[in-house]
């Protein structure tokens, strides 16, 4: 007996790989087609997209600030680069984060056409027929037909019972002995509507990328940014992007005002709570002037500018040995820290008879540690310092290779010595002027200005977000709070049963069918007929 087991298992298991092995080319691209296209494929590629969006919060990307997705990559080195053919820094323009969003919208299309269709088709349908035994339903209860107080015929209960369920919103229909009803298709058309609405986002999304553009422009106070691509310091078209789509402003940042904690206590010391850019906006309608916020954009003409970041920028200014200027302005610092301790770098191409090069740390609140060493304690500029190191040789701006604004190469630059023979470090603060050595000229520090990092967003399709949203919470409250049930009301010779079935969770359908039960079972107090009225009166009246 064993063995024949042994044996006819063996041979279904051949049968089994017979079978796969016919399933051909064809058979399999079936078969992974409707793996894909179940709904189960659409929550986890759903899942996948949101897991896959995760580096792009906790990575620099390169879209956005390509001065600290080059900082990253040369601190980390082989784990930067690595990152970087990963294609981590670019993770919403990447290959993969762009095949699995294809494949989601694939899924979604093949899993919500064929269940509107059913669903459809159901809704047309009449609700299906009692089952003979009502009993095995999972709520059940039976009435008496009549009692000694009243007499109903099975056609009377039947009316009611069509009227009632008619008024708890059930589709019913009629049958000889039985009222079979169904309500909550309003379920699956909120599933449907919520997967649906899934899709119009993804695609509202798709096309925000393939029309829209985004470019990023640090300002410092007193500059005007023309809305030009060529005013961007960083700027990502759309696939389809034109230039002729860029409307035509001009943005002057006339005063950033910050204002950071120093009252709090413990991790709330020295938080930021206020940071306010004052903003003139000229357009071809005239000038007009904002307070631009973080999260509070300025709106021109479907671009939104954000106010995402902000920091101080020293005014240097460089002199030659004759006093001639070589360089003036304010250069741009960036934040390292909680308290902006900040680095920064001044490129002097035109000093003679060697370019120069300033590598600097600025302290906005200078202080020093238990180790003797400077630091900056505070965010505002209440002590601020700046510590520059300073080269001479050739910057290599001339040689085609680009160079990031914020990082000096010191490969082929020397640098300068103090008389004593150490490596010349300027301790400056605003208002000093140091000479430099070797008769290359003097470099001052005039002021500090601060700087609003503006992000300029165009999104043409962003107005149908909202109504998508709607949608989406819409279904997924129809979805979550209607249950869908069926009820059966049968008069089988001196009975009433009343049945309910539900269809997916409802924990409700035995109160229902008592709900119901408990009207039939009041409507059984009350007199069926003027007849039966006058009888009941007759015998009241003859006790």
């Amino acid at each position: 007996m064993t063995t024949q087991k042994a044996t006819a298992s063996a041979m279904t298991a051949s049968a089994k790989k017979a079978a796969a092995s016919d399933i051909g080319l064809v058979g399999m691209l079936r078969w992974a087609w409707r793996q894909l296209t179940t709904m189960r494929a659409a929550l986890i590629l759903l899942l996948v997209l949101a897991m896959a969006a995760i580096p792009g919060s906790l990575l620099p990307q390169r879209n956005q600030d390509p001065g600290a997705v080059a900082t990253y990559i040369e601190e980390n080195g082989a784990l930067g680069e690595v990152l970087d053919v990963l294609q981590l820094f670019d993770v919403y323009t990447s290959v993969w984060f762009s095949a699995v969003y294809i494949l989601l919208m694939v899924s979604l299309v093949g899993c919500i056409l064929p269940r509107t269709r059913q669903h459809w088709r159901a809704m047309r349908q009449d609700p299906p027929r009692a089952p003979r035994r009502l009993t095995r339903m999972s709520a059940h209860v039976t009435l008496p037909l009549s009692d000694e107080r009243t007499t109903r015929t099975s056609e009377e209960v039947l009316d009611r019972t069509h009227e009632l369920l008619k008024s708890f919103g059930y589709r019913t229909v009629r049958e000889q002995d039985h009222i079979a009803a169904e309500r909550g298709y309003l379920k699956e058309t909120g599933n449907l509507v919520f997967h649906l609405s899934i899709l119009v986002t993804v695609i509202i999304m798709a096309l925000g990328g393939l029309f829209g553009y985004s470019g990023q422009r640090v300002l410092v106070e007193g500059e005007t940014f023309s809305h030009s691509l060529v005013s961007y310091d960083s700027f990502s078209p759309g696939t389809f992007f034109n230039a002729d789509q860029l409307s035509d402003f001009r943005l002057t940042l006339n005063d950033l005002e910050t204002r950071f904690d120093d009252q709090a206590e413990g991790a709330q010391f020295g938080q930021p709570r206020r940071f306010d850019a004052d903003v003139t906006l000229d357009t071809a309608e005239g000038t007009s002037q904002f307070l631009l916020r973080p999260n509070e954009p300025v709106r021109v003409d479907g671009s939104r500018v954000y106010l995402i970041g902000n920091g101080y920028a020293p005014v240097i200014t460089t002199r030659d040995a004759d006093g001639n200027v070589t360089f003036s302005g304010p250069v741009v610092f960036l934040p390292q820290d909680g308290v902006y301790t900040s680095t920064g770098v001044v490129k002097v191409p035109d000093a003679t008879p060697d370019q120069l090069g300033f590598g600097g740390v600025l302290l906005p609140t200078m202080d020093q540690n238990a180790d003797g060493e400077l630091i900056s304690s505070f965010a505002e500029l209440r002590n601020p310092l700046l510590v520059m190191d300073v080269y001479r040789g050739d910057l290599g701006l001339d040689s085609g290779v680009p160079q990031s604004v914020y990082q000096l190469e010191t490969d082929g630059l020397e640098q300068l010595m103090d008389a004593d023979g150490t490596d010349l470090q300027l301790v400056m603060r605003p208002g000093d002027t140091a000479e430099l050595p070797d008769g290359l000229g003097t470099v001052s520090f005039d002021e500090i200005r601060q700087y609003a990092a503006l992000d300029v967003h165009h999104d043409p399709v962003q107005v149908w977000m909202l109504p998508a949203m709607a949608m989406l919470f819409g279904g997924l409250a129809l979805s979550l709070f209607i249950a869908r049930r069926r009820v059966w009301v049968r008069v089988s010779g001196d009975q009433i049963e009343i049945a309910g079935l539900a269809r997916g969770e409802d924990p409700r359908v035995e109160e229902a069918v008592d709900e119901i039960a408990q009207e039939l079972a009041l409507d059984s107090l009350q007199p069926s007929s003027p007849s039966a009225s006058a009888d009941s009166a007759t015998n009241t009246a003859g006790k």
